[in-house]
Parts: C-alpha cells; structure tokens; sequence
C-alpha cells in the first residue's frame, strides 16, 4: 500500500502546470492574479466580497491547507493550523515554506498578530467564539472567511470538492490553476478505477474509526463516496449523517468482508487493528479472521486533494488480486 508512485507524480505535475506553462497561458494567469475584478461567492451563509485576492491568508485543518498549496497559494498564506495526520508528500516542500501558527487551533491573538486578511477552514466548528472567533465576528474585523462546503453535506459528491476548489481559486484569481488540478484528479481517478475488477457482488466494508463498546463509523460521509467509488458498499451508508455511532452487535450482523481503519490522532492504525483483533464481538467478523485491513489516513478522507490518492489505497486494499 506504500507504493504510490504514479498518483503523488500526477499531482506533482498538476502543481508544476501551474507553474511552468506555456508564455501564452503563463500570461494568462498572471492576467487572472492580476485581476481588480470584484469576486462575490455565497459560502454558508456568509456572503465574500473579494476587491482583490487575498496575500495574507490562514488555513485551519489539513485538508483546507492542502488545497491552498496544491493551487500553488503558499505564498499567500501567513500560518497554517491543525494537521491531523503527515502533510501529503508532493505538498511538503510548499507546507515548509508556511509558518505553523498551532498544532491545534489558533488563537484570536494569533490571527491578528500575523495579520490575517483571510482565513479558510476545513470544519466550520474552528469558527468558534471560544476559538479564533465567529465568521461574523471576523468579518467585522475585515478578515473574511471561508469554510469548506463540502466537508458540512451530507453524501457530499467530488463534483462538492470541486466546487471548494473552483471558490478557493476564484478568490485567489489563479481559476486556470483550479481547473488544471481538477482536471489531473479526474485523470487520476479514471487511471484508479480502471483498476476495479467486474465483482458479482460488492464488498461489505465498515469504517472502524474509533470506539471500544460502541463503533464510530463513517455513515453517508465523503468516505462513503470514496468507498462506493471504488466498487464497495459501506454497511452502513443508508445512516442519514456524516459520521455515527453503532452497536457492535449491528456492525456484526451487518457481516463487514474488509475493515478501512481511518488513521490519524494518538491511537495508531496498528492499535486500533489490535483492538479488533482482541475485541469478543468484532474479532468473529469475517473481515477480522481474514485479517483485511485497510489503512487509510483520515486527511486523505477528508474533502480535499486526495481523492484519487485514497481511491488507490481503498482498490488496492479491497481487490490485491488486481494489483
């Protein structure tokens, strides 16, 4: 599952496009960069009014910092916050270039001192009065703000994702850089699914993301897409929420054939995998006796970047035989 050569390459090559393209279209971005057009964008409530593109920029959560970097945006931002797992290898090199304001959430202090004039989160829980502050409390501070649409759906589709990065790119007038990166993740994807062997029936798969008497699993999150993306059902994708709790009883009767267990946090993959392995009720699932596991970093989950990459490690997971 370590091998993932030609996904982060394709990536890479979306970034280098937006860096290293012809005179003509070159010219063009600088054009867009360039643009004092104003950019009005309706994002949860919150209506953005752009005079010109941000140059002081602060993510919140990993997946928001790795769509400003993929957009080749480091130089726009001020800090960064909350990484939950190893930043994506090809975005390294631009995520050094960011100073880390917290590992958790930043303070109103912080934000203010680097003077921030935009701030992009991953969860809309970070704008928090008890936090760095409401989006309209920032607002009247003249920081505006954007959260990710498509991490607070319901079923949220990769068209969603897209919409996130079109805004994102919109705001930072670098829209042609936007539709490069969509277009290679859509051209890594089909090179992914490609892959998926014709199956009779899919396989039964449950999240294992944490719990010991109960299971915290994935319901009709972004990770169910990715798992029905990648040929699989998820037991419990008829549960009308992102993420739930279940009973062990119903995660056994359920029969899960494979376990994706999401990594991230103090609790490790190889503990968690323990666990289920120790467990009385899970160990009897057919997917812990046959041992198949399938680890999957929960960034690459998440509503960001990394679809195709998470397709890759989900396929090569659920069907080794292909591989």
């Amino acid at each position: 599952m370590k091998k993932r050569v030609w996904v982060p390459f394709a990536l890479t090559a979306a970034l280098l496009l937006a860096a290293c393209n012809s005179d003509e279209e070159s010219a063009k971005v600088v054009e867009t960069e360039q643009s004092t057009d104003i950019v009005t964008i309706e994002n949860e409530g919150i209506t953005i009014v752009s005079e010109q593109a941000p140059t002081k920029a602060v993510t919140v959560n990993q997946h928001a910092t790795e769509v400003m970097l993929a957009l080749g945006l480091e130089d726009s931002m001020v800090g960064t916050a909350y990484l939950d797992d190893v930043i994506y290898e090809p975005l390294q090199e631009a995520y050094n270039q960011v100073p880390v304001l917290s590992e958790t959430s930043p303070s109103k202090e912080q934000i203010i001192a680097v003077e921030a004039d935009f701030i992009y989160g991953g969860w809309a829980s970070f704008f928090d009065e008890k936090k760095f502050g409401s989006r309209e409390q920032l607002q009247a501070l003249e920081i505006d703000t954007y959260v990710q649409s498509s991490s607070m759906k319901i079923a949220p589709t990769v068209e969603d994702v897209y919409t996130d990065i079109r805004n994102i790119a919109k705001i930072f007038r670098v829209e042609q850089r936007g539709e490069q990166l969509i277009s290679q993740i859509n051209r890594d994807i089909d090179a992914v699914t490609a892959k998926i062997p014709n199956m009779e029936k899919p396989l039964d798969v449950l999240v294992y993301d944490s719990g010991e008497t109960e299971v915290y699993t994935a319901a009709q999150s972004f990770l169910n897409t990715l798992i029905t993306m990648a040929g699989a059902k998820n037991i419990f994708g008829d549960i009308e929420d992102t993420w739930t709790t279940v009973s062990k009883e119903d995660a056994i009767e359920r029969s899960p054939e494979v376990i994706v267990v999401t990594d991230y946090g103090s609790t490790t993959a190889e503990e968690k995998i323990h666990f289920l392995k120790t467990d009385p009720a899970l160990s009897q699932t057919s997917a812990v006796q046959n041992e198949r596991f399938v680890v999957l970093p929960l960034t690459a989950a998440a509503e960001g970047v990394r679809i195709a990459h998470a397709l890759e490690i989900l396929v090569k997971g659920f069907y080794p035989e292909a591989f």
